[in-house]
């Protein structure tokens, strides 16, 4: 065998020997970083989800963001909204951010289609819950199913009832008035974590315990493996 076809023959059981590797080292997850209020961005490495952001920054005296968080924003996003109040929503800017970054909305406007984005996006479903939440017309609660991990997005609703009926979840993200019913009233949410958003400047809570999240700090990231 001459030269060549040595290095030849080497190269190829190289290739062969790390291609494999390179399949079995990557990591299966999603990950979600929460942004502030009720605002999470989600995503699995392919997909990139935004709930309730963006939002007009410190609207109602909520959480304020750096402008680099609206310049950040991925391409091909899908934006997912539980109602339109402006620290969920932000209506002044929302078309162009969209135009720019070439992303699509989904909330009490477009409920259908957003029923049907596991049709869009792989190993994705959602449950739209209709809920209740003062002064707003139209509120949604969502269950996500994707990756086969269940994942409760509570929003701004005030009642407790329709978490406490949904069972195997994964994570549950509650404001901090559903956090403090729950306590009080000793219910019981079937998930393994619970990550406790939209935390304002009235809200004095703090819960202690390993299946809790107190999302005070922005830019918090949570893994969940699939």
């Amino acid at each position: 065998m001459n030269a060549i076809k040595k290095v030849n023959l080497i190269l190829l059981i190289i290739s062969l020997l790390i291609i494999p590797n390179i399949g079995f080292n990557q990591s299966n997850e999603i990950t979600i970083r929460y942004i502030g209020n009720c605002g999470l961005h989600f995503t699995d490495g392919e997909t990139d989800i935004y709930t309730d952001f963006p939002y007009k920054s410190g609207a109602h005296h909520y959480a304020e963001y750096e402008d680099s968080e609206l310049e950040n924003l991925k391409e091909n996003a899908f934006y997912i909204f539980t109602h339109k109040h402006s620290d969920h929503y932000y209506k002044g800017k929302m078309n162009k951010i969209l135009k720019a970054k070439n992303g699509k909305k989904y909330g009490k406007w477009n409920i259908q289609a957003l029923e049907n984005l596991a049709a869009v996006i792989p190993a994705f479903h959602i449950e739209v819950y209709k809920t209740k939440h003062l002064f707003s017309f139209a509120h949604y609660s969502y269950l996500i199913t994707w990756h086969g991990k269940k994942l409760f997005l509570s929003g701004d609703t005030e009642h407790s009832e329709t978490i406490a009926g949904i069972e195997g979840l994964e994570w549950a993200f509650i404001p901090a008035w559903i956090a403090r019913d729950i306590w009080e009233s000793d219910l019981k949410i079937d998930s393994k974590m619970i990550g406790i958003y939209h935390i304002g400047p009235r809200d004095k809570i703090n819960i202690v315990g390993e299946k809790y999240l107190m999302l005070d700090k922005q830019g918090e990231i949570i893994i969940v493996p699939y």
